[in-house]
């Protein structure tokens, strides 16, 4: 349980940590229980969604449900994906795109990949009736992540422990924290509407792999950055496969 506890204090900004004091060396194993966040992650998001769509524009009520889960995770995800975006596109050798990751200031990269992110998020999002909006993001979030965690199990950690901006470096999972997390990420698929959907989670796997490859040509490893950025990125694919589904059936 207190692994499970140690996912959500770390995963989100809401006060579990006065539930218990969770020993460091518990944040170690988080990654497995990752997907598990994504139920709530997804769930108040969609909660927010359908709440506000009752009185508001459907255009503001996605906003509202964006916003409701930067606020969850205190923007730990976007983050990651601005430090990966300045580090690998200002980048040259490994050396310097792990310094310029390390580095609390956002550059240019930065700024741009996030605009195309959250623009493209919304566009994909607000293509969608409310409803199926609804059920891609309760499917997508914790699927995604699933999939997203499995980097610690194919990539070593890019830099020392010492170096981590956590000080802490995540323990590949073992046979039981692979099927949890396993089972976690596929649970949410149940939301889908039509199994035809389910063709949405191949894209999320590609765009793993072929983001994990390019860390490990460039990196050789991953780092806390990295994970948050592929997170976002196989989201984003997810409902783009679920964007061209609903647009050919």
């Amino acid at each position: 349980m207190l692994r499970i506890l140690a996912a959500f204090i770390f995963f989100t900004r809401l006060p579990f940590w006065r539930l218990a004091e969770v020993p460091a060396a518990y944040f170690k194993n988080i990654v497995s229980h990752w997907a598990l966040v994504g139920w709530l992650t997804a769930g108040l998001s969609v909660l927010v969604l359908y709440a506000t769509s009752l009185i508001l524009p459907p255009s503001v009520a996605i906003l509202c449900a964006m916003i409701t889960r930067l606020l969850i995770t205190g923007c730990l995800h976007e983050d990651g994906l601005a430090d990966f975006f300045d580090g690998f596109g200002g980048g040259t050798s490994r050396e310097r795109i792990l310094a310029i990751m390390k580095d609390s200031h956002i550059g240019s990269y930065g700024v741009i990949g996030l605009i195309f992110y959250f623009g493209l998020f919304y566009l994909l999002v607000s293509s969608l009736p409310i409803e199926l909006a609804g059920c891609a993001i309760l499917a997508g979030d914790p699927f995604c992540k699933g999939v997203s965690s499995m980097i610690i199990n194919r990539l070593p950690y890019a830099r020392k422990e010492e170096e981590a901006k956590n000080k802490t470096v995540y323990s590949r999972m073992t046979s039981q924290e692979y099927v949890f997390s396993i089972i976690c990420a596929f649970l949410p698929l149940l939301w889908l509407p039509q199994p035809v959907y389910l063709l949405a989670g191949i894209f999320p796997v590609i765009t793993w792999y072929f983001l994990t490859s390019f860390m490990k040509r460039k990196i050789q490893g991953y780092t806390g950055d990295c994970c948050g950025a592929t997170f976002l990125l196989c989201e984003l694919s997810f409902y783009m496969g679920f964007v061209i589904i609903y647009q050919t059936i």
